[in-house]
C-alpha cells in the first residue's frame, strides 16, 4: 500500500492556505517506509501539522535545486540533529554532493549522523534505477527546466498472492512453507515439489510518479507509463503563461498523462494567483477526465 500526503502545492510563493513543495509517500511493505519528495520552506512545521514523524525519514528526493522544493532542508537536518538523529539521511538529486555540502556547512551547529548525498543524472533520455529494496524500486530521469531536474517514479514490485483453495486440493495445509515458496519459487512440502505458479497469481505493482517542476517532455511521459497516479507540475492555466519558465499549464499535463496510459493524475505547484483552482481542473478534465488540483494535507492511498 503506497500513501501519499501532499505537504505543499504551491509555487514560488506561498500563501495563506498552500505552502512550498512537499510530499511524504509512505510505502507499507515489509516494513513501512517513509520518504520525502522535495521539502520546500516550512515543511518541517506542515508535517507536524500532518501527524508526520520527520525522523521516520531516511531518504529525501529533490527534484531540483530551486529554493521553494529544497529551503525546508536545512531547518529540517537541524531539527533532526537537535533531536540527537544517530541514523544516516540519504539525499539524491541532480549535484546533489555539490548542494548539500554547503547545506550542511552552514552555520555553526556540528551533525551527529551522517548525511549522505547521491548525484543523479540529468542529461539523457533513460531513466535510472537510484534505490532498490525488497517491495519497490525507485527511479529517476531527467526532465525540462530551467536548470537541472528529474522526476521520481516508485515502482512496487511483482507480488504473488497464495490461493488457500488450491493449496488444500493439493493436499497440504497453510504453514511456513508457503514463505520460501514466495522467495524461493518452489518449496518441498511432504516430499512434494510445489512451484509458485502452481498455488498462487501475481499482483502487478503500483507505480506512482512526481515530475517537480518541467514542461511536458517525453523523458516524462516514458517513465509514467501506466502508472496509477501522475503528480504533474499544473502551476497554470493556459500555455501562453508558462512562457519561457519551463512549467506546464493544466492542459499539456493531461494531455501527456493521457498519451502515457495513466490511471490518475493530480496536478501540484499551482501558482498563486489561483484562490480558486477549479478552471484548473476543468480544463485538464477536457483531455484527462480523472484529473484533481492537489490541495495541502490531502491524502491519496493506493492499495
Amino acid at each position: 500500500m503506497i500513501e501519499v500526503i501532499f505537504l505543499g502545492t504551491v509555487s514560488g510563493v506561498p500563501t495563506r492556505d498552500r505552502n512550498h513543495s512537499a510530499i511524504i509517500l509512505n510505502h507499507y511493505g515489509e516494513r513501512k517506509e517513509t520518504m520525502l519528495l522535495d521539502c520546500g520552506e516550512g515543511t518541517q512545521r506542515q508535517m507536524l501539522i500532518a501527524g508526520v514523524n520527520f525522523m521516520d525519514i531516511d531518504k529525501i528526493f529533490i527534484t531540483h535545486w530551486h529554493a521553494d522544493h529544497f529551503a525546508g532542508l536545512i531547518p529540517l537536518i537541524q531539527t533532526m540533529n537537535l533531536e540527537r538523529r544517530q541514523k544516516p539521511l540519504y539525499i539524491f538529486a541532480p549535484e546533489a554532493e555539490r548542494f548539500v555540502s554547503d547545506i550542511v556547512d552552514m552555520g555553526y551547529f556540528g551533525l551527529r549522523f551522517e548525511v549522505e548525498a547521491v548525484n543523479l543524472p540529468f542529461e539523457g533520455d533513460e531513466p535510472y534505477k537510484i534505490l532498490e529494496t525488497e517491495d519497490f524500486e525507485m527511479y529517476s530521469t531527467p526532465t525540462a527546466h530551467t536548470v537541472p531536474s528529474v522526476a521520481f517514479a516508485l515502482k512496487e514490485k511483482e507480488k504473488w498472492s497464495i490461493d488457500l483453495e488450491k493449496v488444500r486440493k493439493m493436499g497440504m495445509r497453510p504453514g511456513s512453507w508457503m514463505k520460501a515458496l514466495k522467495e524461493n519459487g518452489e518449496a518441498e512440502v511432504g516430499g512434494k515439489r510445489v512451484e509458485l505458479k502452481d498455488v498462487a497469481s501475481s499482483v502487478p505493482g503500483k507505480k506512482v510518479v512526481y515530475t517537480g517542476d518541467t514542461k511536458p517532455c517525453r523523458n516524462v511521459e516514458s517513465i509514467s507509463g501506466g502508472a496509477d497516479l501522475l503528480i504533474h507540475d499544473g502551476t497554470f492555466l493556459e500555455a501562453e503563461e508558462v512562457g519561457g519558465k519551463n512549467h506546464a499549464d493544466a492542459g499539456q499535463a493531461a494531455a501527456l498523462a493521457k498519451a502515457a496510459g495513466v490511471k490518475q493524475l493530480i496536478l501540484t505547484h499551482v501558482s498563486r494567483r489561483y484562490t480558486d483552482t477549479k478552471p484548473l481542473e476543468e480544463e485538464a478534465r477536457k483531455t484527462f477526465e480523472n484529473t484533481t488540483v492537489a490541495h495541502d494535507f490531502m491524502v491519496v492511498m493506493l492499495k
